[in-house]
This record gives structure tokens, C-alpha cells and sequence, in this order.
């Protein structure tokens, strides 16, 4: 049976520990870290902050289901206000590269503290100058490096897609997953992001299903081919029922995920109608 956990970066207006103790009053069994400011940017993440953290986890008795290492915002003094992936793991910058694989290893170490299965990452978008071709030979050059890390330690790393970046579909993923050929690699999946792309979300479950590392979940306005806008589940077109139904099928038994980062200014309220409506099919 799967759990129910919800990602801290819809509180960017909160510490992350205030952050773990909101969702657990929602009725939540576990958290997901946003591995970026403003709660877990690595450089600044310091052993004080963990203890913080630690401390709120044994107070609330949540579970971190995932360390969320897509994005690192935190680098840039202007970052622009939306997910923005540099410096990547494909990027042609060797020491921006060996920036995000350290960044990439820092979220592992977090996650093994934390007793969290696995960290996310994404890949970042062929920038100009960087063809697919030689992004592709860069990525997977990086994600041997970032799995030597992360498998002496027991956490999976967890790709995710998202379309318009390198890796956008499962037909790609599962590609990268293979080529790779490394266990501890997976497919964190974001069931928005396949609806955008146009996938049956069903198919892409049971496709996927050797391979998941952890499930993000998000309503679409449009369902199949809608906006790439993350919704309150409830308040679109997906189909949690065929979702979950799927996931049941292929005997998944880890964490589902509400990411809902585009309510910064409501989070308690997306919090509380997310669990509302996903609660019913667990």
C-alpha cells in the first residue's frame, strides 16, 4: 500500500523544520526535502541545520520519502522564480558540472541521515553549444560518478523527466536507465510531467514500474497535453483513480508525493485539500 508525503517546497515562506511540522498536521506519513533554498541548499547547509531538521522529523514521526536535488536556484544571487536546472549535470562547464555532482553527492549524504530511499535529480535543459548528443555522453559520464557515491551508501537515484529538458519522457528515461545499466539508477515520476508530454498515464506506470524510485503527484488543467502548471489534485483533469489503480497493479508500495511548489502564499491549504483527495485512494 502506498503512503502519502508532501514536498516541503510549497513553504518557501517557512524554515524547512517549521516546514516538516505544518505537513504533519495534515495527516501526512512523510516529507519530501527540497534540496535548495531556502531550506536544504547544500553550501550552506550546515550540521546545526541538519540537528534542526532531525529534531522535527523524531518530533512529528514523518518520513522523508525523498531528498529533492532537481534544482539548485540557491548558486545564483538573481536565479529567476521558477525552476531553473544550472548548473546541470550536462552541462559543457567541466567545473560547473563537478559543482553539481559534489552539490548532487551533498543531497545523498543528507538523505542517508535521514533514512530517505532515495534523491531525485533532473537533468537540465541542451543549452546552446551543448547538442543532445554530447549532453547525453555528459550525462552519463556524471551519473557514474554521482552513483558510485550513492550506492555505498543505499540511496537510489531517481531521474526525473520533464518536458522541454534532455531527458523529457519515459521512452527516454527508461533509455538512460538501461544504457547506464546500474541498479541504484531509477525514474522518480512526476505523473504531471507525462500528462503534459502526452503519455498514458497508465502505460507509463506499468512501463515504468522496475524502475521507480519515488512518484510526484500533481493535478494538470487539460489532462493529456495540458499547461505544465502544478494544481492542487482535485482541481484539474488527471484521473487519480486510474493512477493509483496502476500503481496497485504493478505493486508499488513506496512513497506518492503532492509537489505543489505553486502555492507558496496557501501551502496549508494545499496541503489539507491534496491529502482530502488523495487519501481516498490509498
Amino acid at each position: 500500500m502506498v503512503e502519502l508525503a508532501f514536498s516541503t517546497n510549497a513553504y518557501s515562506e517557512y524554515g524547512l523544520p517549521e516546514a516538516v511540522r505544518r505537513i504533519a498536521d495534515h495527516g501526512y506519513a512523510g516529507i519530501e526535502i527540497l534540496g535548495d533554498e531556502p531550506h536544504a541548499y547544500f553550501p550552506t547547509f550546515d550540521d546545526e541545520d541538519e540537528r534542526a531538521l532531525c529534531d522535527a522529523l523524531a518530533e512529528t514521526g514523518l518520513s522523508v520519502a525523498n531528498v529533492n536535488a532537481n534544482t539548485a536556484m540557491g548558486y545564483y544571487d538573481d536565479a529567476p522564480p521558477s525552476a531553473f536546472f544550472e548548473p546541470s549535470v550536462i552541462t559543457d562547464d567541466e567545473a560547473a558540472r563537478q559543482w553539481r555532482i559534489e552539490y548532487t553527492r551533498r543531497a545523498i549524504d543528507l538523505a542517508e541521515a535521514v533514512g530517505s530511499p532515495a534523491v531525485c535529480l533532473a537533468t537540465g535543459r541542451p543549452l546552446a553549444g551543448n547538442p543532445p548528443k554530447r549532453a547525453q555522453e555528459t550525462l552519463r559520464a556524471s551519473l557514474h560518478e554521482i552513483l558510485d557515491y550513492a550506492e555505498p551508501r543505499g540511496v537510489d537515484v531517481g531521474i526525473e523527466f520533464e518536458p522541454e529538458l534532455l531527458v523529457e519522457c519515459t521512452d527516454e528515461v527508461l533509455a538512460l536507465i538501461d544504457d547506464v545499466g546500474r541498479e541504484s539508477l531509477g525514474v522518480n515520476l512526476d505523473v504531471g510531467h507525462a500528462a503534459v508530454y502526452g503519455e498514458d498515464l497508465t502505460e507509463t506506470i506499468h512501463r515504468s514500474a522496475d524502475h521507480i524510485t519515488g512518484v510526484h503527484v500533481e493535478d494538470i488543467v487539460g489532462g493529456r497535453r495540458g499547461k505544465h502548471y502544478h494544481r492542487v489534485p482535485g482541481e484539474g483533469d488527471l484521473d487519480f483513480r486510474a493512477i493509483f489503480d496502476a500503481l496497485d497493479d504493478v505493486s508499488y508500495d513506496g512513497f506518492v508525493t503532492a509537489e505543489l511548489y505553486t502555492y507558496p502564499h496557501e501551502p496549508d491549504r494545499a496541503a489539507e485539500r491534496a491529502y482530502e483527495e488523495l487519501v481516498q485512494y490509498c
